[in-house]
């Protein structure tokens, strides 16, 4: 697993004192210099893949007139070359600014730091939409190799909420877009998690769309879907006793029980063999122990 590292720059901290060429050296064996627009290249795994241009250009002129507050930073990769590590919108907006230099912190990092550290500054961004932060999140586990708990810690989130991000992931590809798009919010995409069927989803995808439904709304047509996911024919539950209960059913209600003895969980199937398991949660806590009994089954 990569090394988990400190802060990702100083800020104007670094900055104080009059001679603008000084080198100025850091935590983390970095170093505060002007290097030249001309040699630095965006990193191509950026994970921020949208920069909106009115936005850009509120930036270039405020660069304009005050210049760069705060340094990017950079990876020298070789003799005049060096890739953004964090700060492409700032790099941008400079080019646009037609400055020539910029003030950059230059670090010494391998191939799998350095992703880490963008993917974390970016994951620390506010205007990043939901699947931009999805991704990060799903990177920066697959390039460190960090379990949702690691990663919990290494960004300072809590684990149910990456675990909700990471979700979306599974969403068909034109839901995803229309969450990206804004054209659907975090909590219509969680709820359409919950619905198996992806004609289903796309089917109340398009009613959000067209009808503009809240997301209570959403989460009521959810319900009622699940509710007639189960045939109406004779259903078999943990508090029932039929004789379609086989030996099966039987041992996996007990096991169930068993594993979550501090929940509430309902095992029903009908006839035909057709069914669902509930495991209930009360609150984010319960949430959360359960998540790492889940991830303990993995090991």
């Amino acid at each position: 697993m990569a090394k988990k590292f400190g802060g990702l720059g100083k800020g104007l901290n670094a900055l104080i004192g009059d001679d603008e060429e000084k080198e100025v050296v850091v935590a983390g064996a970095s170093s505060l210099n002007e290097i030249p627009l001309a040699e630095i290249e965006p990193n191509p795994d950026q994970p921020r893949k949208n920069f909106e241009a009115e936005a850009l250009l509120e930036l270039s002129n405020s660069i304009r007139q005050l210049g760069v507050i705060q340094p990017i930073t950079l990876r020298k990769v070789a003799d005049n070359k060096y890739i953004i590590i964090a700060g492409e919108r700032r790099y941008r907006a400079a080019k646009l600014a037609e400055l020539t230099t910029i003030p950059a912190y230059v670090r010494d990092t391998t191939d799998e730091q350095m992703m880490e550290m963008a993917l974390v500054e970016n994951i620390q961004r506010e205007d990043l939409n939901a699947v931009e932060v999805a991704l990060s999140y799903k990177s920066l586990m697959e390039v460190c190799n960090y379990t949702q708990e690691q990663l919990s810690d290494r960004v300072g989130k809590k684990r149910a909420t990456i675990s909700n991000y990471l979700r979306l992931l599974s969403l068909p590809a034109e839901i995803q877009m229309g969450l990206k798009d804004r054209k659907i919010d975090m909590g219509h995409a969680r709820a359409l998690i919950n619905v198996v069927d992806e004609a289903d989803q796309m089917d109340i995808y398009s009613q959000i769309i067209k009808q503009n439904l809240s997301v209570r709304k959403v989460e009521e047509l959810v319900r009622k879907l699940a509710e007639k996911s189960v045939d109406d024919e004779p259903v078999v539950d943990n508090n029932g006793g039929t004789s379609s209960e086989t030996d099966e059913y039987l041992l996996l209600r007990d096991m169930l029980t068993d594993l979550f003895p501090s929940n509430n969980v309902a095992l029903a199937r009908n006839a035909k063999g057709k069914g669902k398991i509930t495991i209930a949660f009360k609150n984010d806590e319960e949430l959360e122990k359960l998540m790492e009994l889940f991830d303990s089954f993995k090991k």
